[in-house]
């Protein structure tokens, strides 16, 4: 007994798991296979899995004992054979198939094959002479695939003997893409064989016509760079040149290559009895899937010269010649490179890139994100685009970071100085890691994947495979802490030593001239490096505690603002605040230990110019991003009473009234920081503006009526709201559309009058701010422009008992009291109710009404304007859903008491309720109502002004798409959507408004 549990002690020692059926395993192999078991059992210690390696070994011995036999019988080949077998089920399936090929451990020194004798033995597997097989199609085919196996596993007992797999990585990936190479080769040879010797059909050429077809294989991304996986999939692009002075043009040489192309993948890819190798991935090529999958040298430049997309370039980066006419590669490979090492000077270049790498991230289903070692964030993708961007900024001027691998590009990044041989080290070590971590995953079934497992039993061994701990959970700690580390890397190698060039930095080892310095800003989106320069020399000089803070953020702030859409003025807005707030305790102390707080305060300084100019003001408010409720709008009722305090601190009007409009400016730009960050909801953001916009009149009226003889012992007076303002619909950069009202109580009427126009003079000079005007707009008073600013409640009653139009009746529709004395509100909203609710419309008014909302739309487009672009008075904008509701209003306002609304969505609401509008067209209307809300209250925040009509210009459509939180990159996706919402609502308003696709002429007098 004693002897048994010895024995399962050392099984166990060994790294034996299941140990319930190893002895009998053993026992078995014995019998099937004459061994010391003594001496070879010390071998499974060295496998990663030696459960797996012991039930691979057994599977082997009990088919092919013989071969097994002969494998195991030295130490220097049973060792490498059992440490394979542990590693690969792939492999170990490769041997029960192929056991001939046990004897890849015999006669081997260990090292890794040359590309030469990889080749050449690949080749000689097909039996190739001057570029033709001496086997056919499917023979032809198994033989390269057997070889090929073959070296694939003297490669992993190389790489699996490694103390530490990272000492020996850069070897294994450079070994595994010339055995990939080799492989191209023998497969394009067989291809030839069967070209020339098709009996029939349009695969058929003449044997002398394909052997003088050049015919070039360029390798792209890990084939190009010399470091394969065990499965890549190999990217590829094709080259083909005829031989004129022997008749072969390049029209047929094409014809003929394509083929050969076609061939040589089926070759490596295709399903077959002995398994497809791994995918050959053309698409890499011009235009794509779409494009010619062979095309001559000649056709390949004239694409890049006139049509080629930045992503394009960087990919070519790692271009090189790899299998077939290494002559013609060669050439491509030359006549490319001035088009790669320029790239980075095209428009928007850096955007395409990093919009790429969010493209990659964003395709990851959820739940792998995490476990994703290649496209996750912290993962080897993201060590890619960073050197590759690095590279491509500045391989234009300095030729010796234009390195293909990766690791070879680190390490002439840093010896040039452009980034720090610390950061380059640790970096590069990372990467290896991954990398190693990504190849043990696929050795072990030869399939191509990236995630890491969740399986315990798995880690566990994934951790012994890699050296890299002893246990499956210090491995995913270690994994984690990489991660980290990698996710930090684009601040450490890209930012920081911009720092260099303008700052006095004694242990900074990275010295960028300021000319480098100003190409790196210019990559990554700044249209004014030396500008930003300027900026980041002011704000990191000297060595004082807030410098020396600076120094230590900007870094990150910068790559914050480059992923911004204007990161220009951001800068210049961020320098402006740290001036005005860096001598203050909390801001720095904020963005240093917050960094949710300083990502944010950066993207809205580079997303938003109308919040740059705000917080230019207002400084302070820059600490509200670290609550989040401090950025959501403050009730009317909280604003009026912070107004009542202000009014008792100031007897005088001037200082009031200036107290008042900081009030709504500093409430203005809550909202504005809520809206860009994402937290107010378009009706909750109306509301607030609203709410500020009635304070702010409530407020100055309130001034205003301490005055003598303006009081409500004199006369009562009051404010109508109108339009969206009445409808609590305001969205940035709205007029406030009001009318005033008045009742002579003590005065007489025309000295009642008189006082009623001096309050409207003074509440226009109280409410005027330059910085942020309040345009209080009466245009939809009684007789528009013509009529007197302000009416008593009589003459408002005799006038639309006798004279009012429609459209007055219409405007109606949305007046609310805002401020003034609570009774002549209620009156007047009274009297509008008998006018905007009548009991019977007349079909002729209805008819004016169509009428006039034609003549709007033919007459009130700025000139020139595209209609489809008006969110305002546009086709299918918010003109078409206002109209549409208020003619409802207007035709049964006076039976259905929900109508009676001023809100414009609450009103439609009721209407679908009451059977008036389908379901259907009520979705349309609503959504391109909210749409065109949000979209004008966007333009505002985005360019710092006001407009209704829709940019053309690409640079300011994706500066307003990422307000409204569309990715980068957007612009033509804003214009799409928008365009698409207003056109179902127009055509759902030409049918439902006009009664059809026709329009009523408008009027014209």
């Amino acid at each position: 007994m004693r002897r048994d549990q010895a024995t399962l002690t050392e099984l166990a020692r060994l790294g034996f798991a299941a140990l319930s059926g190893v002895r009998a395993q053993l026992d078995e192999l014995i019998e099937a296979v004459p061994l010391d078991l003594d001496e070879v059992l010390p071998a499974f210690a060295k496998a990663a899995d030696p459960d797996e390696a012991l039930h691979g070994l057994l599977g082997l011995a009990r088919s092919h004992p013989d071969a097994v036999a002969a494998a195991l019988a030295e130490a220097e080949h049973r060792i490498p054979l059992i440490r394979v077998l542990g590693a690969s089920v792939g492999l170990a399936d490769f041997f029960s198939r192929h056991p001939a090929e046990l004897s890849a451990f015999n006669a081997w020194d260990g090292s890794l094959p040359t590309r030469n004798e990889l080749v050449e033995s690949l080749l000689e597997s097909v039996g190739a002479t001057d570029g033709f097989a001496a086997y056919g199609e499917d023979e032809g085919y198994t033989r390269l695939r057997v070889r090929y196996r073959r070296w694939l596993a003297r490669i992993a007992a190389h790489d699996l003997a490694a103390e530490d797999p990272r000492d020996v990585f850069d070897g294994v990936a450079s070994a595994l893409s010339d055995a990939a190479a080799a492989a191209v080769e023998a497969s394009i040879a067989v291809a030839r064989t069967q070209l020339a010797t098709a009996t029939s059909g349009p695969g058929r050429f003449e044997a002398d016509e394909v052997g003088r077809t050049r015919f070039s294989v360029i390798g792209m991304g890990k084939a190009g760079a010399g470091e394969l996986n065990y499965v890549s999939d190999v990217d590829v692009i094709f080259v083909a040149e005829g031989d004129e002075d022997h008749g072969l043009s390049n029209a047929r040489a094409v014809d003929i290559a394509t083929r050969i192309a076609v061939l040589s993948m089926r070759g490596i890819s295709q399903p077959d009895i002995e398994p497809e190798l791994w995918e050959v991935d053309p698409n890499l090529r011009p235009e794509g899937k779409q494009g010619a999958l062979v095309r001559t040298l000649e056709s390949h430049l004239a694409y890049y010269d006139r049509w080629a997309k930045s992503w394009e370039f960087q990919a070519l980066l790692k271009a090189r010649a790899f299998a077939g006419d290494l002559d013609l590669g060669q050439r491509y490979v030359d006549a490319i490179s001035p088009l790669v090492w320029s790239s980075a000077g095209r428009e928007n270049f850096v955007q395409s890139v990093q919009r790429m790498r969010e493209r990659v991230t964003e395709n990851i289903p959820t739940d792998e994100v995490h476990y994703q070692l290649k496209l996750g964030p912290g993962g080897l993708r993201d060590v890619e685009f960073t050197v590759q961007l690095l590279q491509l900024v500045h391989g234009a001027a300095e030729p010796g970071v234009r390195e293909r691998g990766t690791i070879a590009a680190l390490t002439a990044l840093s010896e040039h100085g452009f980034i720090g041989r610390e950061e380059a080290g640790e970096f590069a070590a990372d990467y290896r890691l991954l990398r190693v971590l990504e190849h043990r995953l696929q050795l072990h079934r030869l399939r191509r994947t990236h995630l890491m497992p969740r399986d315990p039993d798995a880690l566990r061994v994934l951790a012994r495979s890699s050296t890299f701990a002893s246990t499956g959970e210090a491995l995913v700690a270690l994994w984690e802490r990489t991660k980290h580390e990698v996710r930090g890397l684009h601040e450490r190698l890209f930012y920081r030593p911009l720092l260099s060039a303008v700052a006095s930095l004694p242990e900074e080892e990275v010295l960028l001239s300021p000319e480098q310095a100003g190409a790196r800003l210019a990559a990554i989106g700044f249209r004014d490096p030396q500008g930003a320069l300027t900026h980041i020399a002011a704000l990191t000089a000297g060595v004082s505690r807030r410098a020396i803070i600076q120094r230590n953020l900007l870094p990150v702030m910068l790559r914050w603002l480059a992923d911004g859409a204007d990161p220009d003025y951001g800068l210049l807005a961020f320098r402006r605040l740290s001036e005005s707030l860096g001598t203050t305790h909390w801001f720095l102390r904020m963005l240093r230990d917050s960094s949710g707080v300083a990502e944010k305060l950066t993207h809205v300084l580079s997303g938003s110019r109308f919040i740059g100019e705000l917080l230019d003001q207002i400084p302070e408010a820059a600490a509200w991003l670290e609550q989040a409720p401090e950025l959501r709008p403050r009730s009317l009722a909280t604003l009026e009473d912070e107004i009542t305090a202000i009014l008792g601190r100031h007897d005088s009007d001037a200082p009031a009234a200036k107290a008042i409009r900081r009030l709504r400016r500093r409430e203005i730009l809550r909202l504005a920081l809520g809206s860009v960050t994402g937290t107010l909801p378009i009706s909750e953001l109306a509301r607030g503006l609203t709410d500020v916009t009635t304070a702010t009149i409530a407020g100055l009226l309130r001034i205003i009526r301490r005055a003598d003889g303006l009081g409500e012992e004199s006369l009562e007076f009051a404010v109508i709201g109108m339009g969206r303002y009445g409808g609590s619909e305001l969205g940035f950069g709205s007029d406030a559309d009001i009318m005033y009202v008045y009742r002579a109580t003590a005065l007489p009427n025309e000295q009642t009058h008189l006082a009623a126009n001096r309050i409207i003079s003074e509440l226009n000079r109280l409410s005027e701010d330059h910085r942020l005007p309040l345009d209080l707009d009466v245009g939809l008073r009684p007789e528009g422009k013509n009529g007197p600013v302000s009416r008593s409640l009589e003459s408002y009653r005799a006038y639309y008992s006798r004279w009012s139009l429609t459209w007055e009746a219409q405007a109606l529709l949305r007046a609310r009291g805002v401020a003034g004395d609570e009774a002549l509100q209620r009156d007047f909203q009274t009297l509008a109710d008998g006018i905007r609710y009548p009991a019977d419309i007349a079909e002729s008014a209805v008819r004016e009404v169509k009428r006039i909302k034609a003549r709007v739309e033919n007459e009130r487009l700025p000139q020139g304007a595209d209609p489809t672009r008006h969110v305002k008075l546009g086709r299918g904008s918010l003109s078409d859903v206002e109209w549409f509701v208020q003619l409802l209003q207007l035709q049964h306002g006076a039976t259905i008491p929900g109508l009676r609304t001023t809100s414009t969505l609450e009103a439609l609401a009721v209407a679908v309720e009451n059977g008036l509008v389908p379901d259907e067209t009520a979705d349309r209307l609503r959504a391109a109502w909210i749409f065109a809300s949000r979209l004008r209250s966007a333009m505002t925040l985005w360019l710092n002004k006001t407009t209704d009509v829709l940019p053309s210009d690409r640079m300011q459509l994706d500066g307003i798409a990422r307000v409204l939180e569309y990715p980068p990159g957007s612009a033509a996706q804003l214009e799409e959507d928008y365009l698409q919402v207003t056109r179902r609502a127009r055509s759902v308003f030409e049918k439902q408004f006009y009664g059809g696709p026709a329009r009523p002429e408008p009027t014209t007098r």
